[in-house]
């Protein structure tokens, strides 16, 4: 079941065709919402000034330390999500997202390059695409019932539901039902194409709610982390909390930046 390329057995009654349109669709509209985020909120153009007023006001900073900031931010606040102080918050971030990039890479590849049963796919690949998805699941999970700020701290039900909540539910939906299709399908089962089409729906609703969902900030975070490491170096003020490894450097920084 786990070596399976549960795609391959799709193709006998949807066309790898349609499958690969169907994923460069998605890829579309992450692209076309994530535009429209930008434009509608500004915040390309908000990083844009920020980085621009530090430049002028504070100290000038070389080019080995900008290739230095971008590394560590890169590492620090991409790679280990090193922004949230919380651990158990951190490592279900963590899941959610190698998990994520785990499931979303190992479908395009089955479905592009191994779409049909007549191609041998190997086996890393349809292992892949369990693991991540089992991982979406377990940081998703975790996170929906037991770190959530209004469920850990406040006592509030996990089944309210906020606009916000929208990024998180689909992810949930889709790699959930990914997990029950492919398990499903291994054995036969008459739900089967039940199970796969509900995979469909929240897979698409995630791809496709970019604007009104948290999607896109998974774009926005690098620059932000980027821009909170510039104002620290040159010496000035942002408006955002300080970077997670340089705490007590950017508070002095920002103490001091409000005598001007």
């Amino acid at each position: 079941m786990f070596a399976t390329n549960p795609f391959a057995e799709v193709s006998a009654f949807i066309s790898p065709a349609i499958m690969q349109t169907y994923i460069i669709v998605m890829i579309v509209l992450v692209a076309l919402g994530t535009i429209y985020d930008v434009l509608h909120k500004k915040s390309a153009r908000y990083f844009r000034e920020n980085m621009r007023k530090s430049k002028a006001a504070g100290t000038k900073v070389g080019g080995a330390e900008m290739l230095s900031m971008a590394i560590k931010t890169a590492v620090v606040d991409v790679a280990v999500s090193g922004e949230f102080c919380n651990q158990k918050r951190r490592i279900a971030h963590l899941l959610g997202m190698y998990g994520f990039i785990f499931f979303a890479l190992a479908t395009v590849v089955m479905v592009f390059r191994y779409p049909t049963s007549d191609l041998v796919t190997p086996a890393i690949w349809p292992q892949l695409w369990w693991l991540g998805a089992a991982m979406v699941c377990v940081g998703g999970y975790w996170f929906w019932f037991f770190i959530r700020a209004d469920v850990s701290a406040e006592g509030g039900s996990p089944f309210r539901l906020m606009k916000a909540d929208l990024f998180i539910l689909s992810l949930l939906g889709s790699a959930t039902f990914a997990l029950v299709w492919g398990y499903l399908q291994a054995k036969g089962h008459d739900w089967t194409m039940i199970a796969f089409w509900l995979y469909v729906i929240f897979t698409t609703i995630l791809f496709s709610s970019v604007p009104w969902s948290k999607f896109a900030h998974m774009f926005f975070k690098p620059a932000a982390a980027f821009e909170k490491r510039l104002s620290a170096a040159n010496g000035t003020r942002s408006n955002l909390p300080a970077p997670a490894d340089e705490p007590a450097k950017f508070s002095k920084v920002t103490h001091s930046s409000r005598n001007y």
